[in-house]
């Protein structure tokens, strides 16, 4: 550790201001200076901590940077604040049963304990009304201006209010006496109801709709957020929302922002793959055969996926990422092949001999490029530093996607094409 910072007060995720709230903030020492991951200092933090008695809240978590989000970030919204409560406990219950899940909590704080004052079925025919018993009440605890005096030239207002003892008396309150319109006075006890509450110190609204947020954070060295936001997404809150039918679920944080990301991924992704479908159309003169030549980018997915479940890695953005970056790669040597089957078929019986052929002709150039793309990658796929650890998803896909699609279009892309031949298909089999 490099430092340690307390700030009394002020808490960013609590939301609040006040002696209530605190903030320990821990500066680390360099990734390259330290033995222990954030994880891990962060594991220890909390079992060292402990459970503290009297605290509402205590969450640990990391400053993150990006759009990221956070691991888990819940939207409960509703009008009804005590089944915004009931279900926001409810789901909190439900988040910590999964590994590696820490600092689950809600934004809906009790407040202070509060006097609520209901008007009686007495009230009406005497002339009281709310908004007289809040004006009379707010000027009594609060203060009233009731005169003004001119002293040296300058105006003094003054105020009239309750003594700071009779204020903090509950008897006071109890003995507080109404005004009416005609100048009479009556009891407060006569005409409303006082009961003791405790209320919430803050409401949050969103679009006009109250919004209770259920948040957590997850150790990455044993849970995955959108796998566990899945499954409660799946398996219970269902029956979450059928419980409390006044309560809708919105979904925010990583979950929210991966969804957005894939969606702007796959649509660029269409995109290249029809840029490089017209293309080939107009290199081929054939709509079928640019399929073939296309065929190496999925069935290259699978050495992608093993290729992490090697490394123990998970299918993460960044491998995504890279598998669309590998699309744009791997149909080079597929091109060659195709094109070299149908220019250099001359003196073959067949073009099942042709493609043969071709795949030995083609097998040092295609040797030659995977090996020296995947030796210029390995430094990055082998680094352990915590500053690669987000590239090496990435480029797990393209060494991997890369040494299969080189396997695809020597064995298996001749045999579709020669396949595409034997059905009259390709435009060898169409010039015959």
């Amino acid at each position: 550790m490099q430092h340690v910072s307390v700030f009394h007060g002020v808490n960013q995720d609590a939301f609040e201001t006040g002696a209530h709230v605190v903030t320990v903030s821990v500066d680390l020492l360099a990734s390259a200076q330290r033995v222990s991951s954030p994880d891990d200092i962060m594991a220890a933090w909390r079992d060292s901590v402990g459970p503290v008695p009297d605290v509402i809240s205590l969450k640990f978590a990391e400053s993150t940077i990006g759009p990221a989000g956070i691991a888990i970030d819940l939207h409960l919204k509703g009008d009804d604040l005590t089944a915004l409560k009931s279900a926001a406990l409810a789901l909190q219950d439900w988040l910590w049963q999964y590994d590696g899940v820490t600092s689950v909590l809600d934004d809906l704080r009790p407040g202070k304990r509060e006097l609520r004052v209901t008007l009686t079925d007495a009230a009406g025919p005497m002339g009281i009304t709310a908004a007289m018993v809040a004006d009379q009440l707010r000027a009594a605890y609060f203060g009233t201006t009731i005169s003004e005096l001119q002293l040296n030239g300058n105006l003094v207002e003054v105020t009239a209010h309750l003594t700071p003892d009779d204020r903090s008396n509950r008897r006071v309150f109890d003995d507080f006496t109404l005004t009416r319109a005609d100048g009479s006075y009556v009891p407060l006890r006569v005409v409303a109801d006082v009961t003791l509450g405790q209320g919430y110190s803050r409401i949050n609204r969103e679009n006009g709709v109250r919004t209770v947020t259920v948040q957590g954070s997850i150790d990455t060295r044993t849970a995955n957020a959108n796998a566990i936001v899945g499954d409660t997404l799946e398996r219970f809150i269902p029956t979450l929302l059928a419980q409390y039918p006044s309560v809708s679920l919105d979904i925010e944080g990583q979950n929210a922002e991966a969804t957005t990301t894939q969606k702007s991924m796959l649509k660029g992704f269409v995109i290249g793959l029809l840029g490089v479908f017209l293309l080939l159309s107009f290199l081929f003169r054939s709509y079928l055969e640019p399929i073939v030549v296309m065929l190496v980018i999925p069935l290259s997915l699978p050495g992608a996926i093993f290729g992490h479940m090697a490394m123990g890695l998970d299918f993460s953005m960044p491998s995504m990422l890279g598998f669309i970056a590998l699309a744009g790669v791997v149909v080079n040597n597929s091109i060659l092949l195709v094109d070299f089957v149908k220019h250099e078929h001359t003196g073959a019986t067949s073009v099942s001999q042709a493609a043969a052929r071709a795949a030995r002709a083609r097998f040092r150039a295609i040797f030659l490029t995977t090996t020296t793309t995947t030796a210029g990658l390995l430094p990055i796929l082998t680094e352990t530093s915590l500053q690669a650890q987000i590239l090496i998803p990435l480029v797990a896909s393209l060494v991997f996607g890369l040494l299969s699609a080189s396997v695809v279009v020597l064995f298996v892309l001749p045999a579709i094409y020669a396949i595409l031949d034997d059905l009259g298909l390709s435009t060898l089999a169409k010039a015959a």
